[in-house]
């Protein structure tokens, strides 16, 4: 019997793209799936798209209508709402290919001490996303993986948590590992690990798969296994008020919660930021050594 996949869609007036979504989802090779689509209070027929859908597939569609309260909170009622194994997120604007569940899966079953998948990806490129921004965009977030060096095998890297020890961790591009869709991870790391933290607004994502990379290893893909969406607003993110304040909230995540998996030189800086007795400790140290 193979294990039951929980397909989360968070949702939000995502009716332009969202039955390419579902089509993607329904069109998979693997067949013990549900649909957990959770709503933050669309205004348009996002969800009578979906509702259409529940007639032409076996496959369970599941709808909750969730009170806005950030992007993070609706991602965490569709995990909170699963009941798979295995909790692979689509976004309402991306795609998956149709064998990207089936192999993600069997990678996990096949490797226990992984805890989280993800693929390589397509881009789709908006209309109203101009090519110069759209291809300044994958040129630098396109290959999320290229400063690592990984060995790979079989089409498979392994990263483990010498990731976070690494000089270029904090690197651009931040998120090495990928965005939601792109990945597969095992719901019973929920426990060990808890929810998607909300105290931030973009990069909750591959803050949450840097903490399941503290408990276990993550691998990657080498094949293109789904298609992510760049819109006109995305090359905007890079200034954007909520980048800045994200940069802050991070840090204090890192300080709080990765401090002992962290480059020593990391460790240091955020220790200065955070840490009253070694703010005094290096400010003496500094006054020492300007006189």
């Amino acid at each position: 019997m193979q294990p039951l996949v929980s397909i989360c869609i968070p949702t939000y007036n995502g009716k332009q793209f969202i039955a390419e979504a579902l089509d993607s989802a329904l069109s998979q090779t693997y067949q013990n799936l549900e649909i957990i689509v959770s709503d933050d209070a669309s205004i348009d027929n996002t969800l009578s798209i979906i509702k259409s859908y529940t007639s032409k597939t076996q496959i369970p569609i599941h709808i909750y209508n969730h009170k806005p309260n950030g992007i993070g909170d609706n991602w965490n009622n569709c995990m909170c709402k699963a009941k798979g194994a295995y909790i692979k997120f689509l976004f309402q604007d991306d795609i998956i290919a149709p064998t990207c569940i089936e192999e993600m899966v069997n990678i996990l079953e096949h490797h226990p001490n992984v805890g989280l998948v993800a693929s390589k990806r397509n881009f789709l490129i908006d209309s109203l996303q101009s090519s110069e921004s759209a291809n300044k965009w994958i040129e630098i977030f396109g290959d999320l993986q290229h400063t690592l060096n990984l060995k790979i095998e079989n089409n498979i890297s392994i990263i483990d948590n010498s990731l976070l020890k690494s000089e270029n961790f904090l690197k651009t591009p931040r998120n090495k590992i990928g965005e939601p869709s792109a990945v597969l991870f095992r719901r019973s790391l929920i426990n060990k690990i808890g929810l998607f933290d909300n105290s931030l607004k973009q990069i909750l994502d591959c803050e949450y798969w840097y903490r399941i990379l503290m408990h276990c290893n993550i691998a990657i893909l080498h094949k293109n296994l789904m298609s992510f969406r760049l819109h006109s607003n995305q090359a905007t993110k890079v200034n954007s008020e909520n980048e800045v304040s994200d940069h802050h909230a991070y840090n204090r995540v890192l300080y709080k919660v990765y401090l002992p998996y962290l480059h020593p030189e990391i460790r240091k800086r955020l220790l200065r930021k955070y840490n009253l007795f070694y703010k005094i400790y290096y400010w003496t140290l500094d006054r020492i050594k300007v006189k």
